[in-house]
């Protein structure tokens, strides 16, 4: 089949399985990643809640180490401010046992971004093993 490409072909249909429903619930509410204070704000929350070997790939495309991350995270929350956000678009996708990609899309002011985490279910409770924020263009 061939002709021009309509933009409602261009974005995949994100339904997530209902069988997933639950799990979608519990990481919709750990998302932003960091962002949610009920689930810590100090360097030993956030090593909880983060695979040893976790990483992640900025908006910029900038690669960054769980170390980098974390001394971030430290001095941001030494002088924490108000960070107006929306998140919206959630899907959730289990890829291996107890292992689940969660997708969706969120507003910071006039920046959008798509987001990517994996997350993994341990005895421990939930960690996170990876994430990714992409700029949406224009």
């Amino acid at each position: 089949m061939t002709g021009p490409l309509t933009p409602s072909h261009m974005e995949p249909s994100l339904v997530t399985n209902p069988a997933l429903l639950p799990v979608l619930h519990e990481l919709k509410q750990r998302e932003p990643i960091f962002h949610r204070p009920e689930f810590g704000t100090t360097r030993q929350d956030f090593e909880a809640m983060t695979e040893p070997d976790f990483w992640e790939v900025g908006a910029s495309g900038k690669r960054y180490s769980r170390a980098y991350v974390l001394d971030v995270l430290e001095e941001r929350f030494k002088h924490p401010d108000e960070d107006a956000w929306e998140a919206s678009n959630f899907h959730c996708r289990e890829i291996a046992a107890d292992n689940y990609l969660l997708t969706y899309t969120l507003k910071q002011g006039e920046r959008l971004t798509r987001r990517a985490t994996l997350w993994r279910r341990t005895v421990e409770g939930w960690k996170i093993v990876y994430h990714q924020g992409t700029v949406v263009a224009d």
